[in-house]
């Protein structure tokens, strides 16, 4: 029987996979709350950011064995419902974390130099020169908060062009990372850079708390993750208040619009509809990965080698 493959629009490069594995049905699809009626045979899944996966819809899934996780966080999958149904769970968190690190020094370049506040300007039609001066980054002391692959990505890429990159202190970091207790770090750094997964414990967990001890040194904010790790609502008014010079939001789904929207003006604020692992190298590899993965779960062999129906910048 042919096996049938669910995939997330977005997630993966459909016609290098049925290339690839051409004895797999592939289905195509925008989420996982309307699906199409012969969706009920998939065995395998993949979804990227945006699209849930719960209990809702893995009760359509009834034969669904693995679920497939191109990237990282699992804040959109209910893990505790795949393992109770017995599904198992793939991840690639590694592959995506330079990209995403790359970002990381774009904010921080970015908000030292105040750039998106002159282009915020311009865009509202004020020329607003003088206001830009920025200040360099070899100045600046940088807090990482978060020792996974993207917080120690960010943390190698900034450390050549910054004062001194330091983590916040936590009992899983590597003892070989460079630390400070968290209350310290809040007083001491110039820029934070928030490279934290979103779970119960961290959602908004950088609050007005945060903002009123930090505020001293009137820092500039980088949310590498998800922006619900911080109250976004806070760092906004914190951002016409000056408690806080500069913040850069990635993440940034279609539910956030509203957010982005209300948020428009003449600030140094830049938000990126979350392209920090939208490189063409890394889709190339995440499809290779997934591609490589499917074939050893479903006994096929690869038809063609890997990656050649790539389409580079999609």
């Amino acid at each position: 029987m042919t096996q049938t493959i669910l995939i997330a629009k977005g997630a993966a490069d459909l016609g290098c996979l049925q290339l690839s594995l051409p004895r797999i049905e592939f289905i195509e699809t925008a989420d996982f709350d309307s699906l199409p009626g012969n969706a009920h045979r998939a065995t395998l899944l993949t979804l990227r950011s945006g699209a849930r996966l719960g209990g809702r819809q893995l009760d359509r899934l009834p034969l669904l064995q693995h679920v497939v996780r191109v990237g990282s966080g699992t804040d959109n999958i209910d893990v505790a419902e795949l393992a109770r149904r017995g599904i198992t769970l793939h991840r690639n968190p590694h592959v995506s974390a330079a990209a995403v690190a790359e970002w990381c020094l774009i904010a921080a370049l970015s908000l030292a130099r105040r750039i998106p506040l002159g282009h915020n300007a311009l865009v509202q039609g004020r020329h607003m020169k003088d206001a830009c001066l920025g200040q360099p980054l070899s100045d600046l002391d940088v807090a990482v908060w978060g020792a996974g692959p993207v917080g120690r990505s960010a943390a190698r890429l900034l450390a050549p062009f910054a004062r001194q990159v330091t983590f916040a202190r936590w009992p899983s970091n590597p003892p070989a990372l460079q630390q400070l207790p968290a209350h310290t770090l809040i007083d001491y750094a110039d820029v934070h850079v928030i490279a934290l997964p979103l779970r119960d414990e961290t959602r908004g967990r950088f609050d007005e708390g945060f903002l009123a001890r930090a505020s001293a040194r009137r820092p500039l904010v980088i949310c590498a993750g998800r922006i619900e790790t911080l109250d976004v609502e806070a760092f906004l008014s914190s951002l016409d208040t000056r408690r806080i010079t500069g913040l850069a939001l990635d993440a940034i789904e279609a539910e956030h619009l509203g957010l982005v929207g209300a948020s428009a003006g003449a600030r140094n604020l830049l938000v990126t509809p979350h392209v920090g692992a939208q490189r063409a190298d890394v889709r190339k590899e995440l499809d290779t990965w997934l591609t490589q993965l499917i074939a050893s779960v479903s006994d096929h062999r690869v038809a063609v080698p890997v990656g050649t129906a790539h389409q580079e910048g999609r």
